[in-house]
């Protein structure tokens, strides 16, 4: 590599206030590579074009995207012609971090590059109603992916915890086909007739599975739509579409702030009905539980999920009240003080504690956990 050649990537390498800052140590002093500010070559037009590329996202103190690059399409066609593949994902990584999710929303192509999760969907969905026209298409690309992406996670284990619990959870003793005999339970009843001459059990009684019915359980989701339960509710949504389209349950989902919302119907479209939230506002979730007693129509067949932080608008002595009489009709009940990835979430500790007294348990888990806690609520167990 000749001398002119070091000098030139030194020079795109630190930028143009860089090269000023050095510059200022001494008129002769030697940079890496045996370059000097004074020897410092002048940027052909090709070079001036990828030096603005990176001084864009790089330059200054730190960079600021949102003011020095206008034109995003454009520098992005530009990094993509100037660097190789990994360089530029990197590159679009750093840009990302460098722009808040308002001005994220501003720039649907950078959007489109975005890497989704729950939380930058949930954010989406808040911003929904100050979105550029040209942003709205992109935004709900992104959280069609995001969808898909928690569908993926969350269904095979819920549909498992579901099945397991519910499938085989009605039996009888008078199989008449044998696909109809649940021949690990048969066994286990009937070891002490096993007969050695023989090698083998004689059984005196069969055990089969129940027949399934249309609905083995109803299940209703309650949750928060408050800014504090933003992402749960993205989790929840995919959660209770997963669990509708199970034929051994009947799921509801309802959603409240100081108002309630029964969206079960729309459920078999899980992006449609995300994208159509309204996020934020107060909390009533006394409110929600009223709604949520009158839909009950199988107490003891019954699981109601409330997801929320428990900082409660309305009448906490109510809420207390209400799911008192829920767990004494037989109603399972589960508070879930986030449903997320993140860490230990903020909720009334006092309020928590006075369900949990009564038997039901309040705590916070992720969508996988999730999948447990339904399967062992389906089946009956704490």
């Amino acid at each position: 590599m000749t001398g002119e050649e070091r000098q030139r990537r030194w020079r795109l390498v630190l930028g143009a206030g860089e090269e000023g800052q050095q510059g200022g140590q001494g008129q002769g002093q030697p940079q890496p590579g045996g370059a000097s500010p004074a020897q410092s070559p002048a940027l052909s037009r090709p070079d001036q074009a990828l030096d603005d590329a990176l001084d864009a996202l790089y330059g200054g103190a730190g960079g600021d995207l949102s003011k020095s690059m206008p034109d995003v399409a454009r520098w992005l066609g530009d990094v993509r012609d100037y660097f190789p593949e990994p360089v530029v994902q990197i590159m679009q990584r750093d840009a990302r971090q460098r722009l808040t999710t308002r001005q994220l929303v501003e720039h649907p192509e950078l959007l489109a590059e975005v890497e989704p999760d729950a939380a930058l969907a949930a954010q989406l969905l808040a911003l929904r109603k100050v979105m550029p026209e040209r942003t709205l298409d992109t935004a709900r690309q992104v959280v069609a992916r995001v969808v898909a992406e928690l569908t993926r996670r969350l269904e095979y284990p819920l549909r498992q915890a579901a099945t397991g619990s519910l499938n085989r959870a009605a039996r009888h003793h008078r199989p008449r086909k044998l696909h109809e005999i649940n021949w690990t339970r048969t066994i286990q009843a009937n070891l002490r007739h096993y007969q050695p001459a023989q090698g083998t059990i004689v059984p005196e009684r069969l055990i089969g599975y129940g027949r399934r019915r249309p609905a083995l359980r109803d299940v209703i989701l309650l949750v928060d739509t408050s800014g504090s339960m933003a992402t749960s509710v993205v989790y929840a949504g995919v959660a209770a579409a997963v669990l509708a389209s199970l034929p051994s349950l009947a799921a509801r989902l309802v959603l409240f702030d100081t108002a309630v919302v029964d969206v079960s119907d729309q459920l078999g479209d899980p992006v449609a009905m995300l994208f159509g939230l309204r996020l934020g506002g107060g909390t009533n979730i006394d409110r929600a539980l009223t709604y949520a007693r009158g839909a009950i129509s199988r107490p003891r067949d019954t699981v109601v999920v409330l997801i929320t932080d428990l900082f409660e608008g309305g009448s906490k002595e109510g809420v207390v009240r209400q799911v008192g009489e829920l767990l004494a009709g037989g109603v399972a009940v589960i508070v879930l003080l986030a449903l997320s990835d993140g860490g230990a979430p903020r909720y009334d500790v006092a309020l928590a504690q006075q369900l949990a007294d009564l038997g039901a348990p309040a705590f916070a888990c992720t969508p996988e956990q999730f999948a447990e806690v339904m399967g062992r609520a389906l089946n009956g167990r704490n």
